[in-house]
């Protein structure tokens, strides 16, 4: 499910970043929530034999399957997006729990859907 689209690479300043973003996607299994990225207009790549980077220009981040059909996400986000992002899983029928940071590591929001 790799599919390359230049228009959907990262910002540069979200290039650069550390990650700021990690949480864990409940009851769908890693390729079913890449796939459905690709259906919202996000870049997929694999990046292992289980794994996806799915990004847009707001948003890069790695999904790694987890206990059973469960996903965990990481990555970089601009922080002015998380209710998008969160918006975009709830469209997806997903239960999550996504936890921003800032640059030294300490906890900004939590947010669950």
């Amino acid at each position: 499910m790799d599919n390359s689209n230049e228009d959907l690479e990262p910002a540069p300043r979200w290039q650069e970043a550390d990650n700021n973003l990690c949480g864990v996607l409940r009851g769908r299994r890693t390729p079913a929530v890449a796939e459905h990225s690709v259906g919202a207009g996000w870049k997929s790549r694999s990046s292992s034999w289980d794994a996806y980077e799915v990004e847009t220009r707001w948003c890069s981040v790695e999904l790694d399957p987890w206990e059973g059909p469960d996903t965990l996400l990481n990555g970089v986000i601009d922080p002015d997006k998380l209710d998008a992002l969160a918006t975009l899983l709830s469209r997806f029928g997903l239960s999550f729990e996504l936890e921003l940071y800032d640059e030294s590591g300490g906890l900004l929001r939590e947010i669950a859907g």
